[in-house]
């Protein structure tokens, strides 16, 4: 019986094919096969008056892919639909079913979680038919996305000149613009701290001035701290020693939006960089000349773990670190989260990182590191730590110290690289126990920070706790309005490894439109509400027609609107004549940033970049040239790269042989 099994990479057939064995035939869509046809009102490929029915083409791109599916399926006694398991895998298989005539009610979709042996296996004894649910929402999704990118997007070319706006890309940009108008808006206050040194058993301990008069000490100006310096003139009191014991614990496994955010924090990873090479790991990588999948699929917002790794797991922390290390399994969903499958984990604990080093790109082995470290980290003991709170007072001041020791590491056994933990050591103080500060007691001047500029790490958190997008959409969002250039992408400050988002010109002039004529579509809210909306689709639980009527209904109002009311911003006029026509020169925006052109487009042509280009001056370097004598000099060639030749150019076209370029020549050839 011949079986055809469909995937959506290539680079996962043959594995799959490998452990299916004969009798499969394992072939990839390379994607999505289908998308909305660019036809009929506004060329949305909606028809919207006919319950927004859609009609889908094959993707150009795919004809030939779509061809060859189709008669590998004719021949086949059986075809299977194992593309990725989320919603949009869903919704390929669907498409993958309509191309290919399969009967829906089939019991042909295959799910697995990790491309491995037992799990493909498994997966396919256990066959259903598409989840039309899924489905469903994934439609509404991309139907909602097609009509607000269209609409918008057309609207903002024609008035301000913005190259797109979209659902979940518009209120990204806007969390960008109004933090950006918070630190803009911020007033630095000065405050100050004061301190006190001890010295006890030959160590120094530093005490913060903590309390005045039993309330929270609140030092505005130089002249209160000189007040309090001055009145702290004799001995402290220890008034207070509060020994405790703590407990840290590990963190729960990654889901799709920690992984982005710890891989930047941690590996200064982008979200899009972390999301190729956690798909590379998913997929498979050659080990001892076999594929396999490192871990499980990277695109799940569920922290559980399955039993059999659990099991496997705690065997092998007992084995390599000792009974005492092994904690309890926990695992704790959002709300919001869809639970279809497991947190991301490596497929098999065995698979030490430091063993299959050898097999990974640098990249891959810094992010399944970080992966596998942290699953087995989760399932680990808490670190403990013993905390020494030390209390000093003079008069109505109160000032505190506190040290704190390691007495366990736990998880942190494994997990130390990713998390720090400073050992404090403080000496034993006694109660009542009178003391002398080392110098006087001093003060230090402080002015508060402005709030934090949204990082990739900060964004995609706050995208998550504001249930916006799903984390699956994070890196495509921030990459869409780095190249729409919206925002700019730059480190913090000098010398810091942390890039935030600032808002461009344009992407403020975006934002504010946006605010002022869609504030009720592109806001938080709405766009969490309609997460929701189509969470509930996907469950059965809302019709996708009411749910895109809704939408519909209130978005086009503000559309014509926004087309009646919206100042067309012209181009800004740089005083000069066009050389070519006599018209006005003017600065537009193109798809590489500003320049400058002639008002009269596209009559007149003429453009020119808007900072013209400085020509490097040729630079004499004492040597002249073998064949007319004149000076050779060192020049820029239009590759960016370096040579020397005739300064008497173009006359003379002798150019120095470059000697490096020899030697490196001579050296392969010895070599070979």
């Amino acid at each position: 019986m011949r079986k055809l099994v469909i995937v959506e990479s290539p680079s996962k057939s043959k594995t799959i094919e490998k452990y299916l064995g004969d009798g499969y035939e394992v072939v990839s869509s390379k994607g999505h096969i289908r998308d909305l046809a660019k036809k009929g009102k506004g060329a949305l490929g909606v028809d919207v008056e006919n319950d927004f029915k859609p009609t889908y083409v094959v993707n150009s791109d795919k004809k030939d892919v779509v061809k060859q599916l189709k008669s590998k399926a004719k021949k086949a006694d059986q075809v299977y639909l194992a593309t990725d398991p989320d919603r949009e895998g869903e919704a390929i298989s669907w498409h993958l079913a309509e191309e290919l005539n399969l009967d829906i009610a089939d019991k042909n979709r295959v799910i697995f979680n990790e491309i491995t042996k037992d799990a493909v296996i498994s997966a396919f004894d256990e066959p259903r038919s598409v989840d039309m649910g899924l489905v469903r929402s994934q439609e509404t999704r991309r139907i909602l996305d097609r009509i607000i990118g269209f609409k918008l997007s057309s609207l903002l070319k024609s008035k301000i000149k913005s190259k797109s706006a979209g659902r979940v890309q518009s209120v990204a940009l806007k969390l960008i613009c109004e933090k950006e108008k918070e630190v803009n808006a911020f007033v630095p206050e000065e405050y100050w701290s004061v301190h006190a040194d001890f010295i006890k058993d030959e160590m120094k301990v530093t005490a913060d001035l903590s309390k005045i008069k039993g309330k929270k000490a609140n030092v505005r100006n130089k002249d209160e701290a000189d007040k309090i310096i001055k009145e702290c003139d004799s001995e402290f009191v220890v008034n207070g020693v509060n020994k405790k014991n703590t407990q840290r614990q590990p963190k729960l496994p990654f889901i799709t939006s920690t992984l982005q955010q710890e891989a930047s924090t941690k590996l200064n990873f982008s979200a899009k960089k972390t999301m190729v090479n956690a798909q590379r790991l998913y997929e498979g990588v050659a080990i001892d000349n076999e594929l396999q999948g490192l871990i499980t699929y990277m695109r799940t917002d569920s922290t559980r773990l399955s039993e059999t790794f659990i099991k496997s797991t705690q065997a092998k922390i007992i084995n390599d670190h000792g009974k005492e290390y092994l904690g309890h399994y926990k695992f704790k969903n959002d709300e919001k989260a869809q639970d279809a499958h497991e947190a991301i984990r490596p497929t098999n604990i065995d698979n030490d990182p430091e063993k299959i080093k050898e097999y990974l790109t640098n990249d891959q082995y810094k992010l399944y590191r970080m992966i596998y470290m942290r699953a087995m980290a989760s399932l680990m003991a808490a670190a403990k730590f013993e905390t020494l709170a030390v209390n000093f007072k003079q008069k109505d001041y109160e000032f505190s110290a506190r040290g704190i020791i390691m007495t366990f590491d736990g998880y942190l056994r494994v997990y130390k690289d990713y998390e720090t933990s400073k050992n404090e050591i403080i000496p034993v103080f006694n109660e009542n126990e009178m003391i002398l500060p080392n110098d006087k007691v001093y003060g230090k001047q402080h002015f508060t920070e402005p709030p934090l500029r949204y990082s990739e790490a900060r964004l995609i958190k706050t995208l998550e706790e504001l249930g916006i997008g799903r984390p699956s959409t994070y890196a495509f969002i921030i990459d869409t309005i780095i190249n729409r250039k919206y925002v700019d992408h730059v480190k913090s400050s000098e010398g810091s490894k942390t890039k935030v988002f600032i808002p461009t010109e344009q992407g403020v002039l975006t934002y504010e439109k946006l605010n002022e004529y869609f504030n009720s579509i592109i806001n938080v809210k709405y766009t969490a509400d309609m997460e929701s909306d189509l969470d509930l689709i996907a469950e059965g639980k809302q019709s996708n027609i009411e749910v895109l009527r809704d939408f519909y209904d209130c978005f086009i109002p503000l559309v014509n609107n926004a087309y009646e009311k919206m100042e067309k911003k012209e181009p800004e006029k740089t005083g000069e004549i066009c050389p070519d026509c006599g018209g006005d020169l003017v600065i537009r925006l193109g798809r590489y940033g500003k320049f400058i052109s002639c008002s009269n487009y596209p009559s007149c042509k003429y453009t020119r970049p808007l900072v013209a280009k400085v020509k490097e001056e040729p630079i004499k370097i004492g040597e002249f040239c073998p064949e007319c004598g004149s000076e050779l000099v060192k020049r820029k060639s239009r590759f960016n790269t370096y040579f020397v030749g005739c300064s008497a150019f173009p006359k003379c076209r002798y150019i120095k042989p470059d000697e490096n370029k020899k030697k490196k020549s001579k050296d392969k050839e010895d070599n070979s």
